[in-house]
């Protein structure tokens, strides 16, 4: 009578297990007739494996290519790869919100602008913000002389390299962190990478570290156990520090101290000044920095009741936001431009911003950061870099708390959808000859259905608050380095791709065969010298 009991047991357990792991995945559940590989289907491990190896984005784009414009990745995750879906996920009053996945970007213990799920959330917190990175705050003084102040201690940088040859991947973070720094905290932590500043220069080494991919893996596939391993103290964390994903001190922390220690500074002063060293206390005001422009609204705990960490969070997670995607944009570009295949752009760059003059110059002789806004070739270069170097090309997840359709798709409550910018720019029917660098496709007659492709910038409600700034930032430097410079590829560097970091994985131009993570030897030349 036992083993007859323990039988039952086992086939009860047996069943259950079938009827769990088999068949609600493969054939109960509505996810059931999104085509992809039915490991995928059985298993989130088998994304995770790919995360884990560096390949999931390549990968997701060879399964839609496989299997189309829908491609079920994961028990509970779904793909997608049309304009249709991306105006469902993504558009304007879509019901779709950030997963949980971003809460890794959290900073302080406090939700910012990049984490939040609710759009009501989102949208009240953007709405202090926006004005302080539209287009016209950006390219009108102080910000726009700002930028062009950058961009001439850039020159001043590759001047003083040895030979002229710079490792541009490193100088440009220089560039963006000194950037963003004063853009968002003035006086109160502005820094001098470019100048030489070594505890500056330091902080860039937060992003540099590939253990980072490893720490990103662990934080998104094993949440629980990430934070308890880093949490540990005593006896406990010396036994587990072998055992890291990333050594302490991990990702940004760095950073994170740096812009802690900047709203501090600035929450010492407006208390001990009670707000008077503030140029203006209105939002509107020309020339405050974004910790000026959030503090009146902290002081009065009115419309958005923002706490000292909550300021302190947005500001730290717009700092990490504008180093890396800048300076990775530009350092691409350069690098495409310097290709001997590639000399013709360059000459038709530089002889469009050899004709700007006058009005369109400013006190530097370099160009103005609103004629270089207008330089048509300029742009078309930056949205082809953008297009093929995406500084941000990997799935983009969202979810929402009710069943939905997508693409004649029934998703569940609670599934997990996204697309990604490195599949929607690699699309043969909308892009001829899709891996090629050519800018000249942006200036053809009718480029109506690539711009609906495009989306290095994401889309919607959740568009990058930044991108004013960024193009800002791209457009003056290139303009100012071309004027001056003509560029090339550095000696034993020829056939090399350089590399950057997103999240698990290293992107870089898949035609060639070698690839450095994280450096990018360019040899800069003085027309006529």
């Amino acid at each position: 009578m036992t083993s007859i009991s323990m039988i039952a047991v086992f086939l009860a357990l047996l069943i259950f297990l079938t009827t769990y792991f088999l068949l609600n995945p493969l054939v109960s559940s509505p996810l059931s007739r999104v085509p992809g590989p039915k490991s995928f289907h059985l298993t989130k491990w088998r994304l995770a494996y790919e995360d884990w190896k560096g390949t999931s984005t390549r990968t997701i784009n060879r399964l839609h290519q496989k299997y189309g414009t829908a491609v079920r990745i994961g028990p509970n995750v779904v793909s997608f790869n049309s304009l249709t879906a991306l105006r469902t996920i993504y558009g304007p009053g879509s019901i779709y919100g950030r997963t949980g996945f971003y809460r890794m970007f959290d900073v302080y213990g406090r939700q910012n602008l990049f984490t939040f799920y609710s759009a009501t959330e989102h949208g009240r917190r953007k709405k202090l913000l926006s004005h302080a990175y539209s287009k016209s705050v950006i390219l009108k003084e102080p910000i726009a002389g700002m930028v062009e102040e950058k961009a001439k201690k850039y020159m001043s940088l590759i001047d003083s390299e040895q030979d002229h040859i710079s490792e541009i991947f490193t100088t440009l973070h220089y560039y963006s962190l000194d950037n963003i720094t004063e853009f968002l905290y003035g006086k109160y932590g502005s820094t001098s990478a470019m100048e030489g500043s070594e505890s500056h220069r330091a902080l860039i080494s937060d992003v540099l570290d590939p253990a980072r991919r490893r720490l990103s893996w662990f934080a998104v596939h094993l949440p629980v156990f990430t934070r308890w391993l880093y949490t540990r103290t005593g006896t406990m964390e010396t036994i587990l520090k072998p055992f890291l994903p990333m050594q302490k001190p991990a990702t940004y922390t760095g950073i994170r101290q740096f812009a802690l220690q900047s709203y501090k500074r600035f929450h010492s002063d407006m208390t001990n000044t009670g707000g008077k060293g503030l140029s203006s206390t209105s939002l509107d005001s020309k020339g405050l920095s974004i910790l000026e422009r959030l503090w009146p609204n902290h002081q009065s705990q009115r419309a958005d009741g923002m706490d000292d960490l909550e300021v302190a969070s947005e500001c730290a997670d717009h700092f990490l936001a504008g180093i890396d995607t800048t300076s990775d944009t530009l350092m691409f570009l350069i690098w495409s431009l310097s290709q001997s295949r590639n000399k013709r752009f360059q000459e038709k760059l530089r002889q469009e911003v050899l004709s700007l003059s006058g009005e369109a110059l400013n006190k530097y002789g370099s160009p103005k950061a609103t004629a270089s806004d207008q330089c048509t070739y300029l742009n078309a270069i930056i949205k082809e870099t953008l297009r093929l170097y995406a500084p941000l090309p990997t799935f983009e997840p969202r979810v929402t708390s009710v069943d939905s359709v997508i693409d004649g798709y029934n998703i569940p409550a609670g599934t997990v959808v996204g697309m990604s910018p490195f599949n929607l720019h690699r699309n043969p029917e909308v892009f001829k000859d899709p891996l090629a660098f050519n800018p000249e496709r942006w200036l053809e007659s009718d480029t109506t259905e690539m711009n609906r492709w495009f989306w290095a910038f994401s889309s919607g409600g959740r568009m990058c608050i930044g991108l004013h700034l960024a193009m800002a930032e791209m457009t003056t430097l290139a303009a100012t380095i071309y004027q001056k410079y003509q560029t090339s590829l550095a000696s034993g560097f020829e056939d090399v791709t350089p590399g950057i970091t997103a999240r698990f994985e290293v992107f870089q131009d898949d035609r060639y065969s070698k690839m450095m993570e994280h450096s990018c030897f360019i040899k800069f030349e003085e027309y006529g010298k």
